[in-house]
């Protein structure tokens, strides 16, 4: 029997599944609608998150800051979004809300499925946890080796680096993309209620592509 604990917030709703199989996260995950879901597994215990519109426009708005200043740094990145991850000999599975290979672009490029037993984790993850999650993720990066996880709570960004011994500890600045600009997150989210996304990505451009011609 499949023990269900519903969470809910102001913001948005999740549901943990205890004593779930592999078999039956695997038909979840074939079932769901992922425009309105985000599903992790982890070892029989399973979370279903139906993120709010908060979530949503977060994860959206800094997906395509990351995009921007890739871009404008002529760095290349393959965007794997709301893939999902997971491998049934870890036991475990993942869905972000925005995932990037980036030093392993290459690597992935073409890929019609990418295999985690045979291909590398995503560079960098990006996880909106306004709502608080209620099953801690880091174990499950950690299994599928992903190499830095950005963390989003709605007044910050904080970055977590995999090491060596299979933990991730927090840093001030991103590894995989070390300019970008974590501590402006808060600034530019300002200026989306100022300008609207479209102006504040603009602006963000503006200011990134002064920068790097400042450093050329």
């Amino acid at each position: 029997m499949i023990a269900t604990i519903p969470l809910q917030s102001t913001l948005e709703h999740r549901v943990v599944k205890c004593d779930v199989s592999w078999l039956q996260y695997d038909r979840m995950i074939r079932e769901s609608d992922k425009r309105r879901t985000r599903i992790a597994f982890d070892q029989g215990v399973l979370e279903i998150m139906s993120p709010s519109r908060l979530h949503e426009t977060a994860g959206s708005f800094i997906g395509r800051m990351i995009e921007t200043f890739t871009e404008v740094r002529d760095i290349e990145i393959a965007a794997v979004k709301s893939t999902t991850f997971r491998r049934e000999d870890v036991q475990r599975g993942f869905e972000a809300d925005e995932s990037y290979y980036i030093a392993n672009a290459q690597r992935v490029r073409g890929l019609a499925e990418i295999d985690l037993s045979i291909h590398p984790g995503p560079d960098l993850v990006l996880e909106v946890d306004i709502g608080r999650s209620s099953l801690p993720k880091f174990g499950i990066y950690a299994a599928l080796r992903v190499s830095e996880v950005w963390l989003y709570y709605g007044d910050r960004l904080r970055v977590f680096v995999l090491q060596v011994d299979g933990q991730f500890d927090e840093v001030p600045g991103s590894r995989v993309l070390p300019e970008f600009p974590i501590s402006e997150i808060p600034h530019w989210f300002e200026k989306i209620q100022e300008l609207g996304e479209t102006k504040a990505i603009r602006a963000f451009r503006s200011q990134e592509t002064a920068r790097s011609s400042s450093v050329e």
